[in-house]
């Protein structure tokens, strides 16, 4: 009911529909970066003034991702929880409970929180590593994040693939969407990822993504070019430089003209010693079967800061003490149980401790110690 003598007027004036309505529109809901949480709780409120029930369906998560729920079984969830704000947390409390027991490490401990890791490192770790702050840091040996492990033993990486993101562009003869126009673009990009789907051999052991496809303007015009970018992880093992000569020969059997760029090439494969004779594999794994630890020794899967510390020689494992959980990263509910992540500090305080305590011994080789 509105515009009669019963309505009520604002402290300023304003019709109070016309305050409310400007203050919704005050909610910034437009893309990229909706504010939605804002118009729930604005929609809250309003159902509670006026006694109304009110359900909100959301999909994938249980609970609102930035919450940190704890349901009755203890499991935290949370962004963050697996990859990787709970090493984070598990790290400074174990240098908490190590300085709270007057603990002497032979070498210093330092704790490095880089940003950039998850798209690509370029402002991040790879630039931190040529930087004379890092230099000055002297380390031997780094410990970097690892992945959950659904079963009892718990999974440590020594190595992990090379990522390689390589766009594609494939040009071609534009024209009319009613005509026979032969050597299109789109001619080549499809023949270009069948290429690829059936020259593929290496299996497991290396993954090749097709994530992006662009070009076209109009329903009725062939577009002069199109692009199809891939995400490319490739293992130790295999030959980068024979690898990229595959990738040139496949965009020549395509068609014409045919170009490539990477957005990202990370080409060192240094892998970090398990052989028990040497002194930090022996620090680490002596420490975790000291625990009753089964440890599984693996190549990362995916990429992490690790690679660009072993470019520069400094051995380094990826490890998350999360055994008995199912690996979330970047997954929906993503979530670690109380208990499994207190266990976790206890190791991390064992292993930092072992770690560091390490004495300097003759054939070293960081090139910075």
């Amino acid at each position: 009911i509105g515009g009669g003598p019963c309505s009520t007027q604002g402290s300023s004036g304003e019709d109070p529909s016309v305050s409310l309505f400007r203050e919704y529109l005050r909610l910034k809901t437009v893309h990229p970066e909706p504010d939605y949480d804002a118009a729930l709780r604005f929609l809250d409120r309003i159902a509670e003034e006026l006694d109304l029930p009110m359900k909100k369906i959301e999909e994938h998560w249980k609970y609102d991702a930035f919450t940190a729920v704890k349901d009755a079984e203890g499991n935290i969830y949370g962004r963050g929880a697996q990859d990787m704000k709970s090493v984070t947390i598990q790290y400074i409390q174990a240098i908490r409970r190590l300085k709270a027991e007057g603990s002497q490490p032979v070498r210093t401990v330092h704790l490095m929180f880089v940003p950039d890791e998850e798209v690509g490192g370029h402002k991040g770790m790879e630039t931190f590593v040529t930087h004379p702050e890092f230099q000055k840091l002297n380390i031997g040996f780094a410990l970097d994040e690892g992945l959950a492990s659904p079963g009892e033993a718990f999974t440590v990486f020594y190595g992990e693939r090379n990522p390689w993101w390589i766009t594609i562009h494939c040009p071609g003869n534009p024209g009319h969407g009613s005509r026979f126009v032969e050597n299109t673009a789109a001619e080549k990009l499809v023949t270009l990822i069948f290429l690829k789907l059936q020259c593929f051999t290496l299996g497991d052991v290396t993954t090749v993504n097709m994530t992006m496809v662009q070009g076209g303007v109009a329903y009725n015009v062939i577009p002069a070019e199109m692009e199809v970018s891939f995400d490319l992880r490739i293992p130790p093992t295999v030959n980068l430089q024979g690898f990229e000569k595959q990738i040139k020969l496949w965009c020549k059997e395509a068609g014409e003209g045919i170009t490539y760029e990477f957005a990202q090439k990370h080409m060192n494969q240094n892998v970090t010693s398990t052989e028990e004779s040497d002194p930090w594999w022996n620090a680490f794994s002596t420490t975790c079967k000291a625990m009753n630890m089964v440890l599984e020794k693996e190549i990362f899967p995916a990429a992490t800061d690790s690679r660009f510390i072993r470019a520069v020689g400094i051995p380094a494992v990826g490890f998350s003490p999360m055994n008995r959980t199912p690996i979330l990263l970047h997954d929906h509910n993503e979530f670690l149980n109380e208990q499994v992540f207190l266990s976790g500090i206890d190791v991390y305080q064992r292993l930092i401790l072992a770690l560091s305590s390490v004495p300097a011994f003759p054939d070293e080789t960081n090139p910075f110690l």
